[in-house]
């Protein structure tokens, strides 16, 4: 049985906000990713494409 009322409380509740924690996250991560594939040796590109990828398996699976 599905419980609309609840997955409307446990996931739509905080649209607003849950929107820039994700935005802030993506600004944060771009730096991060670039830093690290110029450490790793590699294109900027990859480290950006890399982390763009793992983002949505774990927003997928998390």
């Amino acid at each position: 049985m599905l419980n609309t009322s609840a997955i409307k409380r446990d996931w739509l509740s905080n649209i607003r906000a849950d929107i820039l924690a994700g935005i802030v996250v993506a600004l944060a991560l771009i730096p991060e990713a670039i830093g690290f594939s110029i450490i790793a040796g590699v294109d900027p590109r990859v480290g950006l494409y890399a982390s763009v990828a793992i983002a949505m398996v774990i927003a997928f699976t998390g």
